[in-house]
């Protein structure tokens, strides 16, 4: 096989891969961030994995590669990068699907504002919560723990190989089981305390009929959700190694 198209081929297969990664993975991925940034970005990742890593070149052993080959190559490297992608973006929504369950427990489902970064409806609480674990990922250097992905990625399947279907599928299902349970694991402080004040409420009600307890209820669980979620953000840090921890596990690696 030629080595010029040899080395062009081994390019595409490492840029194919991490541009399908990039391409949902949380803070890299909104629409926020400028098309020309992401392409540079993505290029500059690629070239250096592209060079760095000698495991990413499949077929520098002379193989004749047709075009329906060089094809499938580049599409089970889109696909895997998207797997390793959809399992980030599934553990990284656990903050915010434990500020969705709050606010649904204070009242505020209904209570939603356009989300700048993403371009997407969100709610108020949840949006808060999510940017309050990115400042504090990036800030303990979480952005690093993406470029190790990568090069865990090639050093396990290097490029031109791809993990059979149910390695991938056990990965995104496990990765939705632990968005949940991660998410419920969080919130179940406030869904206590969202409890002892339901049963507060009931007792209410039976010792004075006459109360209007819809009325009473609405600011007591504003302020109630508003007073957790101040308390449980100190602990939101504490979820940044968890969240690495997390992806060693169940990423494909």
């Amino acid at each position: 096989m030629d080595p010029i198209i040899d080395k062009l081929l081994g390019f595409a297969m490492v840029l194919t891969r991490i541009s399908a990664f990039f391409l949902v993975l949380p803070v890299f991925g909104w629409r926020s961030i400028p098309v020309r940034i992401k392409v540079s970005l993505t290029l500059l990742m690629a070239f250096f994995f592209f060079l760095t890593d000698p495991f990413a070149i499949s077929s520098s052993s002379g193989k004749q590669v047709s075009a329906l080959e060089a094809i499938l190559l580049l599409s089970n490297e889109a696909i895997y990068g998207l797997a390793m992608g959809i399992i980030v973006v599934s553990v990284f929504a656990t903050v915010k699907f434990c500020g969705r369950i709050a606010e649904r427990q204070m009242g505020l489902a209904m209570a939603q504002i356009l989300d700048p970064m993403t371009g997407e409806m969100g709610q108020p609480l949840a949006m808060l919560m999510e940017m309050i674990f990115i400042i504090l990922f990036l800030s303990a250097n979480g952005h690093h723990l993406f470029l190790l992905i990568i090069s865990r990625s090639y050093e396990a399947f290097p490029a031109g190989s791809i993990p059979t279907l149910p390695i991938m599928t056990e990965g995104i299902v496990k990765a939705g089981s632990t968005l949940l349970m991660g998410g419920l694991r969080l919130a179940a402080p406030m869904l206590a305390a969202f409890l002892l004040l339901m049963v507060v409420l009931a007792v209410l009600a039976r010792i004075a009929p006459e109360t209007n307890i819809l009325f009473v209820s609405l600011p007591l669980r504003v302020g109630l959700g508003l007073m957790l979620a101040a308390l449980f953000i100190p602990f939101v840090n504490g979820f940044v190694a968890e969240f690495a921890d997390w992806m060693g596990k169940l990423l494909p690696l």
